[in-house]
């Protein structure tokens, strides 16, 4: 009968002794005294000593010397402290571990005979390598550590190295310090504390089974025939222990294991497996999120800077404009304070009335043109002026916006002139710029370019408004006065020019034949022409042919102020305002002109069909 000298458990064999001690005390409960490796095997620990703690090992092997030769028997802790001499305290318990400073808890350890806790001698098991997916034989025998060492390394050269890589991996792993979680072995109860150990663990168990199959197959093989044949000749299925998979043989077993226990360790170190999936799908739409608001953000102030540039913003409109102008001129002392109420009294009155108060105007500009060219500029093969046209610039009060309100001014001013259109005026005078504004929404309340009138929500008096060549073409139709829009769309010749926009202009004004011969310098009858591109407007009272066959328009500007056009009517300055007129073709390189051209005037009929027909109010396009 054999004691167990570490737990007291009492058996027959020997043999079973050995499988007691490697199972029950070295396999699963031997740790590093020197670091917290724990739940390793006794040549994992010795590998592991040797690699990680060598100065410790040569103490704790001096110190095992030293207790062999006293007489210390396996399962018995001794603490040794440096600078005194070792002295052998009685035995412990089973279970007991006495760790003190000098750590040689090991070397009691070691003096336990190796060969009665290994295989017998020459005992063979395939080991199946998890990094490499090969197998070694590996040998155990009854020897001392050196010819250990030396057996070992003779199987590493046998096998081309495999087993060495093999080796330098599991000390590396072994080398470094166990982690904190926790890792259950899917075949036992076993908890260790690395994904590596674990590992380990599970090649034991694989080994296991393999031998206990390699016994099975000894016994059951008729006399004469090995085990390796036997297992040959029939076929067998090897079912893993973590999932329902079976394979054909054990090292397709042990890669499929490992997939299992990578995986598991990846779980577990990384977190759920759709985590980073979610957390990538959150991430997007918060930025998605993020760029929309932006997006929105943008918009909404671009859309607030184009009312500001377009006078919708509700800050006032002409009147309050004025005002403002004029406080601030007191303010810097430009003004007196009598003077300011006085202008503001005269501003209110001629709002009143709806009757411009000719501040901004000049009148006979087309005469002084007409005479001009009589005496002068005789390069000019031929010269058409329109009708008589009053000059309107732009004040104080709509300065920045008011182009296309001065622009109706001057055509106004035309048509006055002209006893065809003077008729249908219902003032005798022009009318200020809220009263247009008053008259452009009586014409959309008729139902004229409905698209256009919602764009301004139905209302112009109050603000600062731009208008166009539509709200144009909806006032004169509103007074019974028919007019056109032919849009130059793109541009016609070199250099982004519009050449077939001067060539309708002088098709314009040739458009009343007479039965003489055209004299060099004509003024015609017909109104001007109203002239729009992108942010400004002007108006063609004239065009001019020169003898190379070049064509040059007449524009009057209502930027330009009130003195510089009085120049116009001085013979002495006129020759250097005209230069302000004159616009040839390298002068016009907008991307897109509209011009307004009137052109009779409309029955009941056809004002009403004109009033249907500008729901899709559409221009003619040229080309």
């Amino acid at each position: 009968m054999l004691t167990c000298e570490i737990c007291g458990e009492e058996i027959m064999l020997e043999e079973d002794m050995k499988t007691h001690l490697l199972l029950s005390h070295l396999e699963y409960d031997v740790d590093c005294p020197l670091c917290s490796l724990s739940g390793v095997s006794y040549d994992e620990l010795c590998l592991h000593i040797s690699s990680a703690h060598p100065e410790e090992q040569h103490r704790a092997q001096d110190a095992a010397h030293f207790m062999s030769t006293s007489g210390c028997s396996a399962g018995t802790n001794t603490a040794v402290t440096e600078g005194k001499k070792p002295q052998t305290p009685p035995s412990c318990s089973a279970g007991d571990r006495c760790d003190t400073a000098g750590k040689v808890r090991h070397a009691c350890a070691s003096a336990v005979p190796k060969d009665s806790v290994r295989p017998k001698q020459n005992s063979t098991v395939e080991s199946v390598g998890l990094s490499t997916g090969k197998t070694s034989p590996i040998t155990y025998t009854t020897c001392s550590p050196d010819t250990r060492q030396e057996s070992v390394g003779q199987c590493n050269e046998d096998n081309n190295g495999t087993t060495a890589e093999h080796s330098r991996a599991k000390q590396k792993r072994l080398s470094s310090p166990g982690k904190e979680k926790l890792f259950p072995c899917p075949m036992c109860a076993l908890v260790c504390s690395s994904c590596f150990i674990l590992q380990e663990h599970v090649e034991l168990h694989l080994q296991e089974q393999i031998s206990a199959q390699g016994s099975s197959l000894e016994a059951c093989s008729p006399a004469g025939t090995s085990p390796a044949a036997s297992s040959l000749s029939g076929v067998e299925k090897f079912q893993c222990p973590m999932c329902s998979v079976i394979c054909s043989d054990s090292f397709s077993l042990q890669e499929h294991v490992e997939l299992h226990l990578d995986h598991g360790a990846a779980v577990n170190s990384a977190g759920s497996p759709g985590s980073d999936l979610k957390l990538a799908r959150q991430l997007q739409q918060e930025e998605e999120q993020r760029r929309r608001q932006e997006e929105a953000q943008q918009e909404k102030e671009e859309f607030k800077k184009l009312q500001r540039q377009f006078g919708l913003d509700g800050s006032g409109g002409y009147s309050r404009q004025m005002e403002r102008n004029m406080e601030r001129a007191v303010a810097r002392g430009l003004m007196a304070p009598a003077e300011f109420h006085c202008k503001k009294a005269e501003m209110m009155e001629s709002l009143a009335s709806g009757v411009d108060d000719g501040r901004t105007r000049t009148q006979g500009v087309v005469r002084a043109l007409y005479e001009y060219y009589q005496t002068e500029c005789r390069d000019s093969v031929h010269v058409w002026l329109s009708a008589e046209t009053d000059h309107y610039c732009s004040s104080a009060g709509d300065k920045g916006w008011g182009c296309g309100y001065r622009n109706l001014q001057m055509l106004l001013s035309s048509l006055h002139t002209i006893d065809v259109y003077a008729p249908f005026l219902p003032e005798k005078a022009v009318p200020s710029i809220p009263r247009v504004q008053s008259m452009i929404e009586d014409a959309w309340k008729e139902g004229l370019d409905p698209h256009g009138a919602s764009h301004f929500n139905n209302r112009l008096q109050g603000t600062r408004a731009w208008i166009g060549a539509t709200e144009i073409y909806a006032l004169l139709t509103s007074l019974g006065i028919s007019a056109r829009i032919i849009d130059f769309h793109q541009p016609t010749g070199p250099g982004g020019t519009h050449p077939r926009l001067f060539d309708w202009v002088k098709q314009y004004f040739q458009s009343i034949r007479s039965n003489r011969l055209p004299s060099r310098l004509i003024q015609t009858s017909m109104p001007p022409l109203y002239l729009q591109h992108q942010g400004h407007s002007r108006s063609i009272v004239g065009l001019e042919q020169k003898k190379n066959g070049s064509l040059c328009l007449l524009l009057l500007d209502p930027g330009t102020s009130a003195s510089d056009t009085k120049k116009l009517l001085s013979r002495d300055t006129v020759p250097a305002a005209l230069r302000h007129v004159r616009k040839f073709p390298s002068s016009l390189k907008h991307k897109q002109y509209q011009v307004v051209a009137v052109q009779g005037v409309l029955s009941a009929e056809e004002k009403q069909i004109s009033i249907v027909n500008s729901r899709t109010l559409h221009a003619e396009r040229i080309p």
